[in-house]
């Protein structure tokens, strides 16, 4: 296949040495063995330490298992708690054998109170059994993308060491669960009150009820064998940022510092608009080529100088209007950060592409080359 690459590296003022990863300067003080600081939006990393690495997880296991009932359409239905639900170990909020209860709440006792009866009940009322539960939820781990990951059951209980996960994949399912709107009320909620219950449920993420100002919603977890797991999401001046830790002595405070820190260094940057690009070589692309959707991505201000652009387009395809001619990949520095689709319009259009397109002082660097890719 023919294609023809375009690099254009976009340089407000000459930068001679690209920076290194950003989170590798951000030299926190974090008590846990496993974190990471991810923006919401773009999912970049901003910060992360041993990230990858596969742990327990305890409660926080219970993100996926709220996901997959808010994504399951029952919700306002009403289920029976079975006689196992009862008796699995650990935090509850006390069902009994028998009772009818609406999904929802469940769901709100899960994420608020931790309840290990609810994950369990929820599980046999969405998956048909725990283990047809437990194979939903691996297969949604697959699809978001969780490369780290094996669930074996839908509250996070220590068992035989076959349900793991990591710093990364949680924040990267907590980034996906954000976009359910159901999750995402249950997930920031400080108390609830069900028709069933004689008494309010408080959340028991202190961050989201008392301790952090701009807390928006979060999980907590501990087992003897994971230690203390925390998730936590937090928005401030329109940059929306993620923390989990695993196995923290200090969560709280981990928390807190790395949210401060990502809040104070990164603004949220507009690098590609949506509309055409201009600066490429051929006439027949230039102006005719266009983004459907704009990309942002938090920068700090060093390297807002250092933002590169690598346009490829694949010349086999005939032009047609409105077909996907190729893909911009947008760097900082050696960096990937995110991508967006290119279109082709027959029609010559006027370039309106945003901060790194039209605002630029000099192109550093404008190369072309032609390869084969099979």
């Amino acid at each position: 296949m023919r294609r023809i690459c375009v690099i254009i590296t976009l340089l407000i003022m000459y930068a001679s040495v690209m920076p290194i990863p950003t989170y590798a300067k951000m030299n926190s003080n974090v008590s846990a063995r496993n974190a990471v600081l991810m923006e919401q939006q773009s999912g970049r990393v901003l910060y992360g330490k041993a990230e990858h690495e596969p742990q327990k997880i305890a409660s926080i296991t219970k993100i996926m298992t709220a996901l997959l009932a808010a994504e399951s359409g029952k919700m306002k239905e009403m289920v029976s708690v079975s006689n196992e639900a009862v008796r699995v170990e650990g935090s509850a909020i006390y069902l009994k054998p028998g009772q009818k209860v609406k999904l929802e709440d469940l769901v709100y006792g899960l994420m608020l109170r931790s309840g290990n009866d609810a994950a369990q009940v929820i599980a046999e009322s969405v998956g048909g059994s725990i283990d047809g539960f437990v194979y939903l939820m691996n297969e949604k781990a697959k699809e978001i993308g969780m490369k780290d990951t094996r669930f074996s059951n839908p509250h996070g209980l220590d068992g035989d060491g076959s349900h793991y996960s990591s710093a990364y994949d949680m924040a990267l399912l907590t980034k996906y669960a954000m976009g359910n709107e159901s999750f995402k009320k249950i997930f920031g909620t400080k108390t609830y009150k069900s028709d069933s219950w004689d008494y309010p449920w408080k959340n028991k993420h202190k961050l989201v009820t008392s301790y952090y100002e701009f807390a928006t919603g979060g999980k907590t977890g501990f087992t003897k064998k994971a230690g203390r797991t925390l998730v936590t999401t937090a928005s401030k001046d329109g940059l929306d940022l993620i923390v989990v830790t695993l196995s923290a002595s200090s969560d709280w405070d981990d928390h807190m510092n790395l949210f401060d820190k990502g809040f104070e260094r990164f603004k949220q940057t507009k690098v590609l608009g949506q509309g055409a690009i201009a600066e490429i070589n051929e006439k027949k692309y230039a102006n005719h080529v266009y983004t459907k959707n704009s990309f942002s991505v938090p920068l700090t201000e060093e390297e807002r100088k250092n933002v590169l652009l690598k346009v490829e387009l694949d010349k086999s395809i005939t032009l047609e209007d409105g077909v996907k001619v190729g893909k911009t990949d947008v760097y900082v520095g050696n960096e990937k950060v995110g991508e967006r689709n290119l279109f082709y319009s027959k029609r010559k259009l006027v370039a309106t592409t945003g901060l790194y397109w039209n605002n630029v002082k000099e192109i550093f660097s404008y190369m072309i080359g032609v390869g084969n890719d099979g």
